[in-house]
């Protein structure tokens, strides 16, 4: 039996870029009896944050909660793999006091507070080449797990690794030379020296695969969950606007988005492209275009229940959280048909050619003249995606290890 799986404190520029789309907190749950797990999800409410409670029982797993994927939101029950009596330990990072909201907290000073991407590259630098002090708080594990897939500090553990995606490799044009080769020496070979890899994609299950010649034997694809308390249908009205939350990156497509949006607004004049995510501020934006910027959890799902259609142009994703969020909620979807985003959306959504403004416009369109179908095959779709399902097949993981 593992006598514990802890996770590193650190968040990266690659990690933001992959999960910065949803900037909302999930929701705190309180389990059967066993431990208490707040996730924060880090950007746009505040630096990257994470807490855990604890049990008053003797030293079990050891886990550090982190962001949206953070792998242990257990709900229901004990724990089928792991002890039923489980301490649970937070390291914390980048936190304002009290971010805990009245969890445990413990404060890892030996890896300095950072709030830029400059701040967390000599953050990693300085664990790198200094970490005997933090590998101290890895005493007495048997296994650590990284699920923002670099790993700082190195330990002589078992590993497990959580790759979000392989964007640089897919599309190296959107990356720099510099980053490109920075990804190689932490992200790559964190994957490569793992004894696990967790994916969140059979998409991204294959692009490791045959990227970074992985043993398929040891890599895992586990789908995120969705908070189904939070994003679900409601009794609001559908108002004639179109939802983007995607960040202004290369790859989230919006200058193709605009173009399809234009020949929208032709036949429809009333209607809104509504863009949530934090860098519009001071972008040139076309008639009829919204920027909402970072938006509180529950606006982001009154938005879904209220909008007309999720439009998600996105030429690039290692996972569909957006399209996932819409469809619990009720929103009627149209999305690129790239593979990460079929999966998740399966017949629920209509899917168009992301790189073809005409096929958005006329595939959106048609949403927008049928939105029942769509509106009423999400919420099924979505449930089958929990975190309580991703919990369990972490354990199963963690479990193999043994």
């Amino acid at each position: 039996m593992l006598r514990g799986v802890a996770d590193i404190f650190g968040v990266t520029a690659g990690f933001a870029r992959a999960a910065a789309d949803q900037p909302h907190l999930l929701a705190d749950r309180e389990p059967a009896g066993i431990l208490r797990v707040l996730l924060i999800h880090q950007i746009g409410q505040r630096p990257h944050a994470r807490a855990v409670g604890e049990v008053d029982s003797p030293p079990g797993l050891a886990v550090d909660a982190a962001i949206l994927l953070a792998l242990l939101q257990i709900v229901e029950g004990p724990l089928p793999v792991l002890p039923e009596c489980l301490r649970v330990r937070g390291q914390r990072r980048n936190l304002d006091p009290g971010a805990g909201e009245g969890l445990p907290e413990t404060a890892v000073p030996e890896y300095r507070n950072a709030r830029s991407v400059r701040q967390r590259l000599l953050a990693m630098t300085l664990a790198t080449i200094r970490p005997g002090r933090l590998r101290r708080h890895y005493a007495g594990l048997d296994a650590v797990h990284y699920p923002l897939t670099i790993a700082v500090p190195t330990l002589d553990l078992p590993t497990i690794v959580t790759v979000h995606d392989l964007q640089h490799l897919d599309h190296p044009e959107l990356f720099s030379r510099a980053e490109r080769l920075w990804r190689a020496r932490t992200h790559e070979r964190s994957a490569r020296t793992a004894a696990e890899v967790i994916v969140p994609s059979q998409f991204v299950r294959r692009r490791a695969i045959e990227l970074l010649g992985l043993p398929p034997e040891h890599v895992h694809a586990i789908p995120w969950g969705v908070d189904h308390e939070r994003f679900r249908p409601g009794v609001e009205e559908r108002e004639p606007f179109l939802l983007y939350p995607a960040r202004p990156w290369p790859h989230k497509n919006h200058a193709r988005l605009f173009e399809a949006f234009a020949s929208l607004r032709e036949e429809r004049p009333e209607l809104r492209l509504v863009l949530t995510g934090g860098g519009h501020e001071g972008r040139p934006v076309p008639p009829g275009v919204e920027v909402r910027g970072l938006v509180p959890g529950e606006e982001l799902a009154s938005l879904y229940r209220r909008t007309a259609c999720l439009v998600f142009p996105s030429l690039y994703e290692g996972f569909g959280q957006p399209p996932l969020e819409a469809m619990a909620s009720g929103a009627p979807v149209a999305a690129s048909n790239i593979p990460a985003i079929a999966e998740v959306a399966g017949d629920a959504a209509a899917l168009f050619d992301p790189e073809d403004a005409e096929d958005i416009a006329a595939v959106v369109s048609g949403v927008l003249d049928a939105p029942d179908r769509f509106a009423a095959a999400g919420p099924p779709q979505a449930e089958r995606f929990t975190w309580a399902e991703t919990a369990r097949r972490h354990e199963g993981v963690y479990a193999g290890l043994t």
